[in-house]
C-alpha cells in the first residue's frame, strides 16, 4: 500500500505555479482585510469623536466644529472600505491574468488622507477652549 503517489513532472511544476498563485490571493486577502480594519477604525474614530462632546457638560450651546471633524473621519472611513473592496477585486483579476503591478496612487491618496485628518486633530485639540471644570492645565 501506498501513501503518496508519485507525480509526473508536468502535475509537478503546474501544482508549484498553482501555490504561487494561491499564495497572492491570499496576501490579496489579508490585505484587504487590513484596509477594512483601517477603515472601520476610522470610522470608529469618527464616531469618538463626536461622542466626546457627550461626556462633558458644553461651554456653548452651539453643537462646535467637532461634529465635522468626526463626520470627515467617518467618510474617509467609508470610502476606504469601498476603495479596499474595488482594490481587492482589481488585483485578483490582475493576479489571475498575470498582469499585477502595484498601485501607487491608493496608497499617496491615503496617505494624504490620513495626514489631514491627523492634522486635522492636532488643529481641534489645541484650538478647542478648554472646560474650566476640567482639572486639565496645560502649562
Amino acid at each position: 500500500m501506498q501513501l503518496f503517489k508519485p507525480l509526473d513532472p508536468e502535475k509537478l511544476a503546474k501544482a508549484k505555479r498553482n501555490t504561487s498563485r494561491v499564495r497572492d490571493h491570499l496576501a490579496n486577502e489579508r490585505t484587504y482585510l487590513a484596509w477594512m480594519r483601517t477603515g472601520i477604525s476610522l470610522m470608529g474614530f469618527g464616531v469618538v469623536i463626536v461622542r466626546l462632546r457627550a461626556f462633558q457638560p458644553p461651554l456653548l450651546t452651539t453643537p462646535g466644529n467637532g461634529w465635522k471633524l468626526g463626520l470627515v473621519f467617518a467618510i474617509v472611513g467609508l470610502t476606504t472600505v469601498l476603495c479596499s473592496a474595488q482594490h481587492y477585486f482589481a488585483s485578483r483579476y490582475a493576479i489571475d491574468e498575470d498582469t499585477y503591478e502595484p498601485a501607487d496612487r491608493w496608497v499617496l491618496a491615503f496617505s494624504l488622507a490620513v495626514t489631514l485628518l491627523g492634522a486635522g486633530v492636532i488643529y481641534y485639540f489645541f484650538t478647542v477652549p478648554l472646560n474650566p471644570m476640567s482639572g486639565v492645565v496645560f502649562e
